[in-house]
């Protein structure tokens, strides 16, 4: 099978300002999460983490890893339910900065690298070893790549993944935002052909038992200003391309966005958006304005309304998509 090639975006590391949420917070190797007061995620402690599924019980899952805070931040639908402290790459084994989806979930995973070393409930981001996976936490950057996660943690995050979640690992954090678009992303509204859309959009999601979802393909959409290029992307394969034209003058940016489906004809199409920027120049309308600048042409949209579900992950950058390596079925696209 041919491998997707690894893409790139402009090296550089995600903005976020300061933030602070209250949430139950549980020591590792612990019951249930605890009820007993409030905690700063900043205080929370290694091995700690808070865990309210209950904010948002459907839609989406992503999941965005601050390598500064060693904290992991998984979202559903756009809202925050949980927070983890977590322990990345050591020096000379720094974790990567960049875009990932779940490529393979094993609740018993044991290295093919580190002697066998066990590495329980394990969500794999590259083929070259970079996961998400129970572990040690002493509190600073010690694995040697991977995404370390209390155990009671992990087990709890394995039942919200699937094939194809989006996993950011990130410079610092910053919180998802929604937008509604007024009709098909790629494409020029056209009232008839989004109702449509949204008629095959019924029902249609990518599946959260992690059995199913292994079976049913992921579908990305990588669009480059730089390529002036668009690519679909199903499983490990290029499925469709075409030219990309840009409405409005200036970059993209890097930007990824994660469909939660029709909201309807006479109001659009819903995403989740996660913006990531060397600085804080840019503001949320004009965020939520680079969705709506992008145009593909006829094939290639239709192409993309075949395999849209929600859960579809866009990501827009300005670097180009040329391949510097394949290996296995990876979906990277590198920052560092």
């Amino acid at each position: 099978m041919t491998g997707l090639s690894r893409r790139h975006f402009i090296a550089g590391t995600f903005f976020a300002a300061g933030f602070s949420s209250a949430a139950s917070a549980q020591q590792a190797g612990g019951a249930a999460p605890s009820d007993e007061g409030l905690t700063d995620i900043a205080s929370l402690k290694p091995g700690q983490f808070t865990w309210h599924p209950e904010r948002a019980p459907y839609g989406p899952v992503s999941i965005i890893v601050s390598l500064p805070q060693q904290r992991v931040h998984v979202y559903r639908n756009g809202v925050r339910i949980a927070v983890s402290t977590c322990s990345t790459g050591k020096p000379g084994h720094a974790t990567p900065t960049g875009v990932f989806v779940v490529l393979q979930k094993d609740k018993h995973h044991k290295s093919s690298t580190y002697d066998d070393a066990p590495m329980p409930n394990m969500n794999r981001l590259t083929w070259s070893g970079v996961a998400l996976h129970a572990g040690k936490l002493p509190g600073y950057p010690a694995s040697h790549g991977c995404v370390r996660l209390p155990m009671r943690f992990s087990e709890l995050l394995f039942t919200v993944t699937h094939m194809g979640t989006p996993v950011i690992i990130a410079g610092a954090h910053t919180d998802p935002w929604t937008l509604t678009h007024p009709g098909m992303v790629l494409n020029a509204y056209a009232e008839q052909e989004f109702e449509h859309v949204v008629a095959g959009l019924d029902g249609k999601k990518h599946p959260s038992d992690w059995d199913a979802a292994a079976r049913a393909p992921v579908v990305s959409v990588i669009a480059s200003s730089a390529d002036g290029a668009v690519e679909l992307i199903e499983n490990d394969r290029v499925v469709a391309r075409s030219a990309l034209a840009l409405q409005g003058g200036g970059p993209l940016g890097s930007h990824v966005f994660v469909l939660k489906g029709a909201e309807s004809s006479a109001n659009g199409m819903g995403w989740i958006g996660i913006g990531h920027h060397a600085d804080d120049g840019a503001s949320l309308a004009q965020e939520q304005d680079v969705i709506r600048r992008i145009r593909a042409d006829d094939a290639f949209v239709a192409a993309m309304k075949a395999r849209m579900h929600p859960g579809m992950v866009l990501v827009l950058t300005d670097a180009p998509l040329s391949p510097d390596s394949r290996t296995g079925s990876d979906f990277v696209i590198v920052t560092s």
